[in-house]
């Protein structure tokens, strides 16, 4: 029987998973896939923009996630519910796992909140994501790899971001270094190491539970939205970001192959 979310929703709907059977030694995970907020939360009190702009969520990050899972036969880990409903990438004591405010917009829904209702959200959120994504994990090979997508804004705070394509990583680094130098021969993107996030803004929360913890490789991947609003730059993207993966990877490890790519 499914768990139940803290409004009632089955555990499926707070977090599925794409292509369940893939083969490949990676996983690839995205925790920012949906804006959906339940009906229970009567839309974070966000007006219509807002709820659907950046602030809630990652967009293009899951259909890349997908493209991607697709490209190298892996199963792919998407949260079903908006990071402002609980960021599935950030632990239950970060301030930000439910934000008051999120960049220059106001969270109504999340402000004043008491530790009753953080601790249902926690318990009915992130704990069904956490348990799927250790389920998935242990599935992986000691060599595995564990791969997150994200995207971000061109304009943050009024000021334009240069960087198109981010590669993060917390202590370990050894996935990011490979795809920072194979990258420029798939791509002629601006690409940064952690920008335009890194580890000190606690967004490699599940590289480092999930990631480091296992000794698996990992890696974050940060996509300009710019470059994400069609499907045709989304499966773009997501074809050079498979070639790279792949080499990286076999960098990393040579006698690993990723499927799928010919």
């Amino acid at each position: 029987m499914a768990d139940v979310a803290a409004d009632g929703q089955a555990e499926e709907s707070v977090v599925s998973t794409y292509n369940p059977t893939g083969a490949s030694p990676v996983l690839i995970v995205c925790e920012h896939a949906s804006n959906h907020i339940p009906e229970s939360f009567h839309d974070l009190g966000l007006t219509d923009d807002v709820a659907v702009s950046h602030v809630a969520w990652d967009p293009g990050a899951g259909q890349v996630a997908k493209y991607l899972a697709d490209l190298v036969d892996a199963p792919c880990l998407l949260s079903g519910v908006s990071r402002l409903v609980y960021d599935c990438n950030r632990p239950p004591d970060a301030p930000d796992a439910i934000p008051a405010k999120s960049e220059i917009h106001r969270i109504p829904g999340n402000e004043g909140l008491g530790s009753a209702e953080r601790a249902r959200r926690v318990a009915g959120y992130y704990m069904p994501f956490k348990r799927a994504l250790e389920n998935e994990v242990s599935k992986l090979p000691v060599d595995g790899a564990l791969v997150t997508v994200h995207s971000f804004t061109p304009v943050y705070f009024g000021k334009p971001r240069e960087v198109e394509l981010g590669i993060l990583h917390d202590a370990d680094s050894r996935l990011a270094d490979a795809m920072l130098a194979v990258l420029p021969g798939f791509c002629d993107l601006n690409v940064q190491r952690n920008e335009p996030y890194g580890p000190q803004d606690g967004v490699t929360h599940t590289l480092k539970q999930h990631g480091l913890a296992n000794g698996l490789l990992n890696v974050m991947i940060e996509i300009r939205n710019d470059l994400l609003r069609s499907n045709e730059q989304c499966s773009a993207i997501s074809q050079l970001l498979a070639e790279a993966l792949q080499a990286a990877i076999g960098q990393c490890a040579p006698a690993k192959t990723v499927r799928g790519i010919a």
